[in-house]
């Protein structure tokens, strides 16, 4: 998700964190019931946990999510401590809202966030979403984006009801396409100079993936994240 769909100058200034939700452990038996709008799930996995970005992840994203190793292929992150906890502030809202999910990815013995996964509702009722992620550079290939992305998306399916996914990856951010092909998306096509940056425009890969081709697959492998 190189655009990020929250925009400082949608906030009215204010610095209202909403108190700490109160996190649960989602299993399969509570999957459907989940009020996902009041508070999010503690989703874990063998070696990643993810849950609702807490006020004390700010100075850790700020920290791996604004190096231009990370940050070169999506929208410019907050550059300051005061921004992202506006920005943790707002998803809260967004939550609630029922427009936006994003949770944290916490790697196994840390305790703050290293980086997000975020889903976007398409359309009313969350049928579809764009969904995305960043992570800092020291994780890539650790395994905790694999396990990430099963989890957000088994969580995505089973919990809000999506049917399909939707992801961009600029057509020269090569890990970040390797990564959603290894998880099993469907490069549906390039959309062409569709992702601004730094003054200039970037052709993106489209890629999706369908609630049945999701579940289709995990049965053929025998895998499950519950």
């Amino acid at each position: 998700m190189e655009r990020m769909p929250y925009q400082p100058h949608q906030d009215a200034g204010t610095k209202i964190f909403p108190g700490a939700a109160v996190y649960a452990e989602m299993s399969p038996a509570a999957a459907t019931t989940t009020d996902w709008k009041a508070s999010l799930p503690v989703l874990h996995g063998q070696c990643v946990t993810l849950r609702e970005l807490q006020l004390s992840d700010a100075a850790s994203l700020l920290a791996l999510l604004t190096t231009e190793e990370v940050s070169r292929f999506i929208s410019p992150p907050p550059t300051t401590l005061d921004g992202f906890e506006k920005f943790i502030a707002w998803t809260h809202r967004q939550r609630s809202a029922g427009q936006y999910v994003c949770f944290g990815i916490v790697p196994e013995g840390m305790t703050t966030a290293v980086g997000l996964f975020q889903l976007r509702s398409l359309e009313p009722g969350f049928g579809s979403c764009e969904w995305g992620f960043a992570m800092g550079s020291q994780f890539w290939g650790s395994g905790v984006f694999e396990q990430g992305a099963n989890l957000i998306i088994d969580f995505g399916i089973e919990v809000i009801g999506i049917q399909r996914f939707e992801a961009r990856a600029a057509v020269a951010n090569g890990r970040g396409n390797g990564a959603l092909r290894k998880i099993g998306a469907v490069q549906e096509g390039v959309l062409r100079r569709s992702f601004l940056r730094n003054g200039q425009y970037h052709d993106q890969v489209l890629w999706s993936i369908l609630s049945e081709d999701w579940r289709l697959q995990h049965e053929n492998t025998g895998s499950s994240v519950h």
